[in-house]
C-alpha cells in the first residue's frame, strides 16, 4: 500500500461532472500487484466495465450528489476518515452472489468489520444516505454480466487468489458518465 498512499492526497484535476448533479462513489483502491491482476482478470472475462472501473472494494456506491454538496461531502469524509485506524485488509479465493446477480467476486477475509464500520459511518452523511438494493457484503468484484461459462472461468482460476495489505486511506472516486472513474482524493485513515 506504501505507494498508493505515496500518491497525491488531494487530486482535483480528475473529472467534476457536469450540470448540477454529479456521481461520487467511495472506495478502497487495491494496490500493485494485486490491483492490476485483478483488473486484467475482469477484462479476459469480457466484462466491460473493466475499462472503467479500477479494482476496489467499494465503501459507496455510485451516488449522485449536488455538485454544490461536494466540499460538505470531503468534510465529512475527512471526519470519518480521521475517527478510524488504518487496517489489513486480507482478499482470499471466490464467491459469487450468483443467482440474485450475475457477480463473481474475490472474497474479503480479513477486514471486513472495518471495512462495514467504513461505509457505514460514510453513509451516515445526509448527502450519501440512500436505498441500498442488497446490504453490504464487501469484495471485489472480478466479473459481471457475463456469461455463465465466464464466471465459472473466473470463479475457478482466481479460487486460490490471495492478498494481504494494509489500508492506510481510502478514495474519493468521480465519474462523469465518460471513461474511467476518475480519484479525486486519498482520505488517510487516523487523520
Amino acid at each position: 500500500m506504501a505507494g498508493e498512499v505515496a500518491r497525491s492526497v488531494d487530486r482535483r484535476d480528475g473529472a467534476s461532472g457536469q450540470g448540477d448533479l454529479i456521481q461520487i462513489g467511495v472506495a478502497v483502491d487495491i494496490p500493485e500487484p494485486w490491483g492490476g491482476q485483478l483488473t486484467r482478470r475482469r477484462a479476459e472475462a469480457g466484462d466491460p466495465q473493466a475499462a472503467d472501473i479500477p479494482a476496489h472494494v467499494t465503501l459507496l456506491g455510485p451516488t449522485e450528489i449536488p455538485a454544490a454538496a461536494l466540499p460538505a461531502v470531503e468534510r465529512h469524509l475527512a471526519a470519518v476518515s480521521s475517527a478510524h485506524l488504518p487496517f489489513t485488509l486480507h482478499l482470499r479465493g471466490t464467491g459469487t452472489f450468483r443467482p440474485v446477480t450475475q457477480v463473481v467476486f474475490v472474497a474479503v477475509a480479513a477486514g471486513i468489520s472495518e471495512c462495514e464500520l467504513l461505509a457505514g459511518a460514510i453513509s451516515a452523511a445526509p448527502e450519501l444516505n440512500r436505498e441500498a438494493r442488497f446490504p453490504y457484503h464487501p469484495h471485489v468484484t472480478v466479473a459481471q454480466d457475463v456469461p455463465a461459462e465466464a464466471l465459472d472461468k473466473v470463479y475457478e482460476d482466481l479460487a486460490d487468489f490471495s492478498a494481504v495489505f494494509e489500508v492506510a486511506a481510502f478514495t474519493l472516486f468521480l465519474h462523469s458518465g465518460q471513461a474511467r472513474w476518475q480519484p479525486r482524493r486519498d482520505f488517510r485513515l487516523g487523520g
